[in-house]
């Protein structure tokens, strides 16, 4: 035998004992993707923006042109109060519904098998991380909130317009952020005493759910466009008028609305 084909030899046997010696668990094991898929309804129907078709319950004709905001702090929980937070690395997601790519979240890897009773998150950004300046690069860093308001970032922009009492065609900018208390509720700048953190917690309605080992297992959230005009409270733009960043009074229905103005399902 030559010395090429000792050593193809030699080297074949080592490779077959090398694989041979591989167990199961020393094979890379597939990941359990959890992705979460966004999508935007009025009354059950996918919305249809820059049509000014809708009637919310205070009977303001309107029309919806974008929807931008932040989720956070997600977190699975099981019936027994385990509580699982898949996205440590990426615990804030932006949603643009101008950008498709923003509509899909990849929210954790490894996430545990088994049966999930709800989920939760943060509609905004939390207190403590809804910092000025965390984000330098759009389209995030278009969501900063101005400082002399509170500074850190929008937690929502829901734009559109409405007719009025005398079927004018209005513009309305529905943000939520940072809230302010104002001296004898001036409404200058220089009055204010105080601020007041929007953020909130979302339970989304819908049924259990389970996440299958070795496969990319996907949730739909729907954000019911209509429930932040319709429910718990009325609201009425012709009370609130186009613009409310600065009118608390507006915001806390908008925070009170948005609490029920998400669903959840397997798909």
């Amino acid at each position: 035998m030559t010395s090429g084909k000792l050593k193809y030899l030699i080297v074949s046997i080592n490779l077959a004992l090398f694989l041979g010696s591989c167990t199961e668990k020393d094979k890379p094991q597939p990941e359990n993707e959890f992705r979460i898929n966004f999508v935007h309804t009025v009354n059950n129907i996918n919305a249809e923006f820059d049509e000014m078709i809708y009637t919310n319950a205070a009977g303001n004709q309107y029309e919806v042109t974008e929807i931008m905001y932040f989720v956070s702090d997600l977190k699975l929980h099981k019936s027994d109060g385990q509580i699982i937070e898949p996205a440590t690395w990426d615990d804030i997601h932006y949603i643009d519904t101008n950008i498709p790519s923003t509509l899909e979240w990849l929210a954790g890897k490894n996430v545990p098998q088994g049966v999930y009773d709800s989920i939760t998150f943060t509609f905004g950004i939390s207190e403590e991380k809804n910092q000025s300046f965390m984000f330098v690069n759009p389209p995030e860093v278009n969501m900063a909130w101005p400082e002399v308001l509170g500074g850190g970032y929008h937690y929502l922009m829901l734009n559109g317009w409405w007719k009025d009492l005398n079927q004018v065609r209005r513009p309305f900018n529905f943000h939520l952020g940072i809230g302010q208390i104002y001296k004898d509720n001036s409404g200058q700048v220089p009055d204010i005493i105080g601020f007041i953190h929007n953020n909130f917690t979302v339970r989304p309605s819908g049924d259990s759910f389970s996440i299958t080992s070795g496969q990319t297992n996907t949730l739909e959230i729907n954000m019911h466009i209509d429930s932040w005009f319709d429910t718990p409270i009325v609201y009425d733009h012709n009370t609130f008028g186009g613009a409310i960043m600065q009118n608390q009074e507006a915001m806390h229905v908008g925070v009170e609305n948005g609490k029920d103005a998400f669903s959840v399902r397997k798909k």
